[in-house]
């Protein structure tokens, strides 16, 4: 048995539960009778993690918005991974905007999550493994009370947990 145990602190997307978000907010815009002849649509490219959401308006792309991000928050997908670009005009008189779908926690979001493990003063040690966060600590209830804890923290990526090893 391992005298040390860890997990691993990561943010990635679930891209079946995006997948069925998708479809799900596509299907209310069809059905929306104040988004009916608007032209409404969200794009997705896989390649480049990234939505494109069009509508006639800046108002209806606003109510794009707001469709796709409460069907997203029903299936588990915190509404953080949305990085939203500017609204841009497009072709006959309608608006288009970017939206990049982050995944990875970033240097800057990895420092403040080692940073807020430290200010716990537990005995766990935490380490950036590139868009990952490793925690390790010889007692397994130490590494739950850091879960515990930073479950109930705010920062700008969503974090889920991976098992102990």
């Amino acid at each position: 048995m391992a005298s040390d145990h860890s997990f691993d602190i990561v943010s990635k997307l679930d891209m079946q539960e995006l997948d069925n978000a998708l479809n799900q907010a596509r299907k209310e815009l069809l059905q929306r009778y104040d988004l009916k002849d608007t032209n409404s649509d969200i794009k997705f490219n896989a390649k480049d993690m990234e939505l494109t959401l069009e509508s006639a308006s800046e108002f209806t792309l606003k109510a794009v918005t707001d469709v796709l991000q409460s069907k997203l928050i029903k299936r588990n997908i915190s509404a953080k991974v949305l990085d939203f670009g500017k609204i841009e005009p497009a072709t006959q008189n309608s608006v288009r905007q970017k939206v990049k779908l982050r995944q990875g926690i970033d240097k800057e979001n990895a420092k403040k999550v080692v940073a807020a493990i430290k200010e716990l003063k537990t005995k766990v040690q935490a380490s950036i493994q590139g868009e990952d966060v490793r925690v390790s600590a010889k007692d397994i209830d130490e590494l739950q009370a850091v879960q515990q804890k930073l479950r109930t923290m705010e920062f700008d990526v969503p974090l889920q947990f991976n098992n102990y090893r």
